[in-house]
């Protein structure tokens, strides 16, 4: 969580009083407004907020037609959940490999593509831009959809387009480890109305009896629940206010850092450091050792290896083929997908990856650090660089 106070208990009260919670009601339409809001932050013409960042992207895959009998391609190097949506609506991962941006290879992409490929799933991890102009070329080739996976790249942008904005979806996360936050939510943002439509249907199993359900071109179809209450609307409203502030002053941190060691450090390559979110400053070594080092001398900072749930071989559910509760729901037990690629999430699939993720190192920034701070933090790279 970066920034949250006053304001955001005003717009929880605000609801509470009213006491009209439920927001399909439309009493208060705090999560109308906010869709609203998001579209036009992010230059999109369809928003949904929903209750969280991996309900987003099963959404999103459910408005793309995705199912079993499709493969989808998703970087070795995220959190699990951009794996197990592809579980959730049947259809089965492929691991490709990140390059040293941290974001997922287009070339690892390409060599992974079948002709049971439907979607790729690039992830802005860490609020990294992976590379979409790539990524579009390679999917136009191929026929496939993009959905990109902004949980952790709120607000952040690509070549002057808003991430989640540029391929055919983009799900965001407002959990409270993310820029903008309500505690927990996320939201499914397109431009194409089926998909939408497919999404909303998909995240209210109420959707048959809802006022809107005249206006829908889709069918309606059993969902799920996954709405939000307005709540949750309120105080995201309050936070869209705070996103492009708090990327101003994340950036602002980053540039002044990286500037006063650019002499001495090699960081890792961007896809485009103006759209990066900011909010870590990543290093590149030629050992884990080396890494390692220089880790152990800074603080704040870490080895993204070291996180676990974010690298491929910890996903003990995916690498054993658990992708459901039963074998007549776990995809990989069923035979619309006996022949696709249910060896692409091996522990082996991506060795690559880990050896890139065991040579970074990372410094989390904060938008609210002090010269003082940020002055500690070049200080201490400086010293821990000169001992290598």
């Amino acid at each position: 969580m970066f920034r949250i106070g006053q304001e955001e208990i005003d717009a929880v009260a605000r609801v509470i009083n009213s006491k009209q919670l439920f927001r399909v009601n439309k009493g208060n339409q705090e999560a109308d407004n906010f869709e609203k809001e998001l579209r036009e932050k992010i230059g999109v013409d369809y928003a949904l907020l929903m209750s969280g960042g991996t309900g987003a992207l099963i959404a999103a895959l459910v408005g793309l037609g995705v199912g079993p009998g499709d493969e989808v391609i998703v970087p070795a190097y995220t959190f699990m959940a951009s794996a197990s949506a592809v579980l959730a609506v049947g259809a089965i991962p492929v691991l490709a490999d990140i390059d040293e941006s941290m974001t997922i290879d287009p070339a690892s992409v390409e060599e992974k593509i079948t002709d049971k490929t439907k979607v790729i799933i690039p992830v802005h991890i860490c609020g990294f831009p992976a590379n979409m102009d790539a990524l579009k070329e390679i999917a136009a080739k191929h026929n496939l959809f993009i959905l990109e996976d902004a949980c952790q790249a709120d607000g952040g942008s690509y070549k002057g387009k808003r991430l989640g904005s540029i391929g055919d979806a983009g799900a965001f996360s407002f959990n409270v480890f993310k820029i903008i936050t309500a505690g927990e939510g996320g939201a499914v943002v397109t431009n194409n109305r089926k998909v939408y439509e497919r999404a909303l249907i998909y995240h209210d199993g109420g959707a048959a009896f809802r006022p809107y359900t005249g206006e829908l071109q889709e069918p309606v179809f059993m969902g799920t629940q996954m709405r939000v209450s307005d709540i949750t609307g309120a105080i995201m409203r309050e936070q869209i206010k705070r996103l492009d502030g708090i990327l101003t002053d994340l950036r602002a941190v980053k540039k002044k850092i990286m500037d006063a060691l650019k002499d001495v450090a090699r960081f890792i390559p961007s896809n485009d450091i103006e759209g990066d979110c900011g909010t870590t400053l990543g290093f590149n070594f030629d050992s884990e050792e080396l890494a390692r080092k220089f880790s152990a001398e800074v603080e704040g900072s870490w080895i993204p290896f070291d996180s676990g749930k974010h690298v491929y071989i910890n996903w003990d559910p995916i690498i054993e083929k658990r992708g459901g509760h039963c074998d007549a729901v776990n995809p990989y037990m069923m035979a619309e997908n006996a022949l696709l690629n249910k060896e692409g999430a091996n522990a082996d699939a991506c060795p690559k990856s880990l050896d890139i993720l065991k040579r970074t190192v990372y410094v989390s920034l904060h938008c609210d650090w002090t010269e003082e701070q940020i002055n500690e933090r070049i200080d201490s790279c400086k010293k821990a660089f000169a001992k290598l």
